[in-house]
C-alpha cells in the first residue's frame, strides 16, 4: 500500500478490496473502512463508486507512464521496456501490477465508462509502440509477447528461462532497428 495522500489510501483501499472481492462486493462503506476515512471523506475525493474506480483506472494510466518514463530516460527502449522482465521486487513493478490486475477486476462489462478508460490505458502502451517500431506486425508481435510476460507474472507463473528471455528481446529489439 501507498503511505501517501488520502486519495491514494482510498485508492489502495479499493485495490485491495477489488483483488479480494471483485467489483460486485465492493462499496462505498467498505472502502472508506479500508482506508480509515469516513464515507464523507472518500465522497470527497469520489463522489461516486464509478469515479472511485475511474480514479483508480487513471492512476494506472499515470503509474505506468511514469514506469515507462523512467526506463526510457535510464536508456531503454520502449520495445524493451515492454519486454522487460518483471522485477517482483521492485515496489514500482508491484504498484502498476496490482493497478491493473484491480482494474481489471472493476471491469465487469456493466460500466462501459470504466472498460472504455482500461481499454484506453492499454491502447497506449499500444501506441507507444507502434510510434517506436515502423513494422505494425512486429510492433503487435512486441504486445502480444510483452502482454504475456506481464500477465504471467501477475499469475505467478514461472518467468522465462533468464537467457532465452534475454535473447528474445534482443532479437525483437534487433528487428525494429531494421
Amino acid at each position: 500500500m501507498t503511505n501517501g495522500s488520502t486519495r491514494d489510501r482510498i485508492l489502495d483501499a479499493l485495490e485491495q478490496l477489488l483483488l479480494a472481492t471483485g467489483s460486485a462486493q465492493v462499496t462505498l462503506d467498505a472502502v472508506a473502512a479500508e482506508a480509515g476515512v469516513s464515507k464523507g471523506g472518500l465522497l470527497y475525493h469520489f463522489p461516486s463508486k464509478d469515479a472511485l474506480l475511474l480514479g483508480l483506472v487513471s492512476r494506472l494510466g499515470e503509474r505506468a507512464d511514469k514506469q515507462l518514463d523512467d526506463a526510457v530516460s535510464a536508456g531503454s527502449s520502449i520495445t524493451e521496456f515492454y519486454l522487460q522482465s518483471p522485477d517482483a521486487a521492485a515496489e514500482a513493478d508491484l504498484q502498476v501490477y496490482r493497478s491493473l490486475l484491480a482494474a481489471l477486476h472493476s471491469v465487469d462489462g456493466q460500466n462501459h465508462a470504466l472498460r472504455d478508460a482500461v481499454i484506453a490505458v492499454l491502447r497506449g502502451w499500444d501506441e507507444h509502440l507502434q510510434n517506436e517500431i515502423e513494422d505494425p506486425v512486429l510492433a503487435e508481435i512486441v504486445r502480444l509477447a510483452g502482454d504475456g510476460i506481464y500477465f504471467g507474472a501477475m499469475l505467478g507463473m514461472p518467468p522465462p528461462d533468464p537467457e532465452l528471455h534475454r535473447r528474445v528481446v534482443e532479437r525483437l529489439a534487433q528487428s525494429g532497428d531494421r
